[in-house]
């Protein structure tokens, strides 16, 4: 009885939702756990904790979307940086994966992100292909909404937090340590929509359900939706991004993985000086 009124419910939505100048506006909150183990780099527990405490806001950030019938944009909610920031300098640029506007048009079945690494801009095309979710009976409520349970199994980023949240490489290169520290090629994600706004939207990459994603787990991240607005006041022109040169998800990737080979060739050159330099 109850999946029958929401039904209704939503049938009932559709009309409002298929105005031309209807917009709506979802606030999530992103939360990544990560082991502190440093790449098994020598620390006091009160440096890991500073550490740790400058990681914090790249490991929870606020998200905006703004959506319409068949469109969004999701970007990263602009603020001050904390001092310290910069602690990481030049690795900085390494950590800010997924930062960029993310554009999704559901109709057209265009994916496009912009993002910055190094200085540099890109703008990534990725497939428009519908994700292939499983829907689940499964209910609950977040915030004035019942939400329905779906999952979907997808191929693990290499250079998301997803798969760096499981720990970084030490400093043993040999086989076994290799070995152990593999990441996993694939995650099962669990998303939680509501068919009470039937929009094919949500955070960061996951659309195509039959409503709005209102949370989801995906490895070591949580997005959660804590605010929506429907048709608010200021309205956001939503379109697609143009700026950076255009890559697809795959050559990103390749750019990165070859930066990140330089990086830790560099950082590992610096730490063999240090210990070989020690004297009696």
């Amino acid at each position: 009885m109850r999946t029958f009124l929401i039904f209704l419910f939503s049938i009932c939505t559709i009309t409002t939702y298929s105005q031309s100048n209807f917009q709506g506006k979802a606030v999530y909150m992103s939360k990544t756990t990560m082991e502190m183990n440093f790449g098994g780099i020598q620390m006091t527990e009160d440096q890991k904790k500073r550490i740790a405490e400058r990681m914090k806001g790249m490991l929870e950030k606020t998200f905006v979307l703004n959506f319409n019938q068949t469109e969004s944009v999701y970007k990263e909610e602009e603020k001050l940086s904390a001092p310290g920031g910069q602690v990481f300098g030049r690795f900085g640029g390494m950590m800010s994966f997924g930062s960029g506007l993310k554009y999704k048009n559901t109709k057209e079945a265009i994916v496009l992100e912009e993002s910055e690494f190094f200085g540099k801009q890109f703008l990534i095309t990725e497939s428009g292909t519908k994700p292939e979710w499983v829907l689940g009976a499964e209910t609950k409520k977040i915030g004035n909404y019942i939400c329905y349970k779906a999952t979907l199994t997808k191929e693990v980023d290499p250079f998301s937090f997803a798969a760096f949240g499981s720990g970084g490489r030490g400093n043993n290169n040999n086989d076994d340590a290799e070995k152990k520290d593999e990441k996993p090629k694939t995650m099962i994600v669990t998303a939680w929509y509501t068919p009470q706004i039937p929009v094919s939207q949500g955070p960061g990459e996951y659309w195509g359900l039959p409503g709005l994603i209102l949370e989801v787990n995906a490895g070591t991240t949580t997005v959660l939706c804590t605010e929506i607005t429907m048709n608010p006041n200021e309205k956001v022109t939503i379109k697609k991004p143009t700026k950076g040169k255009k890559v697809t998800r795959e050559e990103y990737n390749k750019i990165i993985k070859k930066k990140t080979e330089e990086m830790r060739d560099q950082f590992r050159g610096r730490g063999g000086n240090r210990g070989g330099g020690r004297r009696g």
